[in-house]
């Protein structure tokens, strides 16, 4: 059963919303470190410093206009400054962030982008969560700020964005389906969630997506389930959440996309996502 969602307001997300403390913090590097309950549903925004997101607890799903991600513990999402995004949770996440001046990260590619966490990363993070916020940038803090910086500059990018079509009808549906990917619409309801019919609907996903829609959704589904797999669920709760109609169905399809058995997702460093 789907958890409720639970809305929220800029006072209860803080660092999500735009014009908040953190965007005003007089220093290069603004570091928090935060929870959030279950079915957290956050509002769209954007803010002038570019972010990086690190769930150590729990796994995120990320919406920008340009595509999607799902972060879970062993990876991070990288924005930009001035990209609009919304952040999802369907069970408690607990959030090391940072908020990155433009002028701080001109090393870094303007490009949103997953990463994997290094153990030095990750413990860059938790040490950077437990500075002042107006910590001395010249001596050992602000040296810890920039190393920081400087391992997010040389991470490369992992290849597990799922792109977002563009028109708003299309792009609504697509935002239910990535917030559920077992719900279990067909493609003649998610034409009509989006205003289309089916056959303009199939036309224009194409057009706007670069894949056919059975090809994003087998791709959402498979991402999601990825990311539970490495939280430790077990693997037939996870193929019936995603909307699979049998293990064994779930199995076939994930061994064929990332090549390896559902049971072997924990275990693999790096994967996914």
């Amino acid at each position: 059963m789907a958890k409720k969602r639970v809305a929220a307001s800029p006072e209860f997300y803080g660092g999500y919303a735009p014009g908040e403390r953190f965007q005003a913090i007089p220093r290069p590097v603004a570091a928090i470190a935060r929870d959030y309950p279950a079915g957290f549903a956050g509002l769209r925004h954007s803010h002038p410093r570019a972010q990086l997101l690190h769930p150590i607890r729990g796994s995120m799903l990320v919406l920008t206009p340009g595509g999607s991600w799902v972060v879970p513990p062993s990876q991070a999402l990288w924005l930009p400054p001035g990209v609009e995004h919304e952040v999802h949770g369907r069970d408690p996440v607990s959030l090391r962030s940072i908020y990155v001046q433009p002028e701080a990260c001109a090393g870094i590619r303007a490009e949103c982008r997953l990463m994997a966490v290094t153990p030095l990363l990750g413990a860059l993070l938790e040490e950077a969560a437990r500075m002042p916020a107006e910590y001395d940038p010249e001596g050992r803090d602000g040296r810890v700020m920039q190393l920081m910086l400087d391992e997010v500059a040389r991470m490369e990018a992992l290849p597990l964005a799922v792109p977002m079509p563009r028109g708003e009808g299309m792009a609504g549906a697509c935002r239910a389906l990535l917030r559920d990917p077992g719900l279990g619409w067909g493609l003649d309801e998610v034409a009509a969630h989006s205003g289309m019919s089916r056959r303009g609907f199939t036309r224009a996903f194409r057009q706007e997506a670069g894949i056919s829609f059975a090809q994003w959704r087998a791709q959402v589904r498979l991402r999601d389930a990825m990311a539970r797999l490495r939280d430790g669920q077990p693997v037939t709760l996870v193929a019936l959440d995603v909307g699979y109609d049998s293990p064994s169905a779930f199995s076939a399809a994930f061994r064929k996309a990332f090549g390896m058995r559902p049971s072997d997702a924990g275990r693999a460093p790096g994967a996914g996502g």
